[in-house]
C-alpha cells in the first residue's frame, strides 16, 4: 500500500533539501506538464469505464505495416502465447534463484544456448531489457574490457534512438561519442572510420548488422580495423538476419547484442521488448545480467541454477557490473519458443520471404519515381526518398497503411525507411502501390 508523507514529514524533507515548497522540488519540469488534464469525463462506475474504454478501442484502425526501424510486424505462431499463458511462466516478475523453478531455469538455459548458436559467440546471458539498453550495457562492458580511453565510436548506421540511449548511459563518464558517416553504399566509410580510430584511445566501436537503413555492413573489414587499433568491437545484430548472414562471432566480435522483439513478441504500443546479449568466454565476468548454468545436485542429478549474477544486490557493490533486475524473461521465453518452433530452416525461410517481397516492392516504388539514396546490398529494409515523403506517409495512414518510418526527425529530409516482412502479402503490396499511384 502507498502511504503518502504527512505534512510534517514533507516539511522536514524540504528543509533538509533547502527548498521553500513542494512546488520548488518539481520546478525543473516543464510547467505545462504539471497542469491538470482538462476535458476528463465525469467519474464513472466500473461497468461504465469498461464500456467507455471499449468504445475508445473500437476507434483504433488496424494498419498494414511497411515500417521497421527496430520494431517489426512478423507472423507469430499462436502456440507460443498459448504456452506462455500457462501459470508456470506467466508472471510480471523475474524470480530470484530460490524462487525459480527448474522448468524456468532450463528454458532460460536453452534460450542462452540458441542465442550463442545464432550469434556465433561463446556465452549469452538470460536476456536484458531491450536492444537499446543492451547496446548501452555492451558499451560499458567494452569500456571495462579496454580499461582505458574516453571515446566511443558509433557508426551512422546504428539506430539513432539507440545512439541516444548510449549517450545517456555515458553521460556520467563524460566520454566522447563520435559518429562515423556512411558512404554511397549506405555502410560505414572505412577510411573515415580508420581516421577516427587513429585519433585517440577508443574503448568501444559499435556497428549495426544490418544497419539501421537495412544495408549489410562489411564486418570483416570493420573487425580488422578494430583489432588493429585495439578497440573492442560491439555488434548490434538483427536476429532474423543472422539466419542468412555469417554470425558476428566469426568476424571476431567481442560482444553481440540485439533486439529480440521480432522472435515471437507482438507489436503493442511500444513494448515490452527484450534484448539479447552474448560475448566471448574470456569476458564472461564482465558481462551484465545473469547466466543460467547446468550443474549436478548432491544426488548427481542434472540441475539448472544461476551461476553468475553481476548485480550489486547479489555481490559487493564495487564488483558489480550490472543493475539489471526484473527484465522481461517472459519475452526471452517467447524468443526461445519462436526459435525452437521454426528451427534453422524456418528462420531462413522467414528471412528469404522477407527479402524477396522487399525486392518486389522496391521495384514497384522505383517505377513510381521513388529514389534509393544508397546503392549497397540490403535485406528487407531500405530507405526511399521522395519530395512528398512526409505527406505520402500521412495520407496513407488514412488509407490503412503504415508506409515507412519518416526520417525527418533524424535529419534525413524527404526520406522514409521501408520494411517488409514475411507477413505482407502480394495483394497488400499491390494495394499500397495503387494507393500511392492515385495520390501521386
Amino acid at each position: 500500500m502507498y502511504i503518502p508523507h504527512s505534512e510534517e514529514k514533507t516539511r522536514e524533507i524540504l528543509n533538509l533539501l533547502g527548498l521553500p515548497s513542494l512546488e520548488a522540488l518539481f520546478s525543473h519540469i516543464e510547467p505545462s506538464l504539471l497542469e491538470p488534464t482538462e476535458n476528463l469525463p465525469e467519474p464513472k462506475s466500473e461497468e461504465e469505464l469498461r464500456r467507455y474504454f471499449k468504445d475508445l478501442a473500437r476507434q483504433n484502425k488496424p494498419l498494414i505495416t511497411f515500417a521497421g526501424g527496430g520494431a517489426y510486424d512478423r507472423i507469430i505462431p499462436s502456440v507460443i502465447w498459448q504456452i506462455l499463458s500457462r501459470g508456470e511462466f506467466l508472471t510480471s516478475y523475474t524470480p530470484y534463484q530460490a524462487e525459480a523453478s527448474q522448468g524456468t531455469l532450463q528454458a532460460l538455459f536453452e534460450y542462452q544456448t540458441l542465442i550463442c548458436e545464432l550469434t556465433g559467440m561463446d556465452v549469452a546471458n538470460a536476456s536484458i531489457y531491450d536492444g537499446a539498453s543492451a547496446l548501452a550495457e555492451a558499451i560499458l562492458m567494452a569500456r571495462a574490457i579496454r580499461g582505458k580511453g574516453n571515446k566511443v565510436i558509433l557508426t551512422e548506421g546504428v539506430n539513432p534512438l539507440y545512439r541516444m540511449v548510449v549517450k545517456t548511459y555515458l553521460f556520467g563518464y563524460q566520454d566522447v561519442v563520435e559518429k562515423v558517416p556512411l558512404n554511397v553504399q549506405g555502410t560505414v566509410d572505412l577510411e573515415l572510420l580508420e581516421e577516427s580510430l587513429k585519433k585517440g584511445e577508443c574503448h568501444a566501436l559499435a556497428v549495426q548488422y544490418p544497419n539501421f537503413f537495412g544495408f549489410v555492413e562489411p564486418l570483416k573489414e570493420i573487425s580488422f580495423l578494430a583489432e588493429k587499433y585495439g578497440s573492442p568491437l560491439v555488434v548490434c545484430a538483427d536476429p532474423i538476419a543472422l539466419s542468412v548472414l555469417r554470425p558476428p562471432g566469426e568476424f571476431g566480435a567481442h560482444i553481440v547484442v540485439g533486439e529480440g522483439q521480432q522472435m515471437g513478441v507482438p507489436l503493442n504500443f511500444g513494448g515490452p521488448y527484450v534484448g539479447f546479449f552474448a560475448t566471448r568466454e574470456e569476458f564472461v565476468r564482465k558481462m551484465p545480467g545473469r547466466i543460467v548454468g547446468l550443474a549436478e545436485d548432491i544426488e548427481g542429478k542434472r540441475a539448472f541454477t544461476l551461476i553468475l549474477q553481476t548485480r550489486e544486490q547479489h555481490i559487493r557493490r564495487e564488483r558489480a557490473t550490472s543493475n539489471i533486475c526484473t527484465n522481461q524473461n517472459l519475452m526471452a521465453l517467447a524468443n526461445l519458443l519462436y526459435m525452437v518452433l521454426l528451427g534453422r530452416n524456418g528462420l531462413r525461410e522467414v528471412a528469404v520471404q522477407s527479402l524477396s517481397k522487399a525486392l518486389y516492392l522496391k521495384e514497384k516504388l522505383l517505377s513510381l519515381g521513388f529514389e534509393i539514396p544508397y546503392n549497397g546490398k540490403h535485406l528487407w529494409e531500405f530507405p526511399v526518398k521522395h519530395p512528398k515523403a512526409e505527406k505520402l506517409h500521412q495520407k496513407l495512414l488514412k488509407e490503412g497503411f503504415m508506409f515507412g518510418l519518416p526520417l525527418n526527425r533524424f535529419g534525413y529530409k524527404d526520406h522514409l525507411l521501408v520494411a517488409i516482412t514475411e507477413k505482407r502479402t502480394k495483394e497488400e503490396m499491390d494495394r499500397l502501390v495503387e494507393a500511392l499511384r492515385e495520390i501521386l
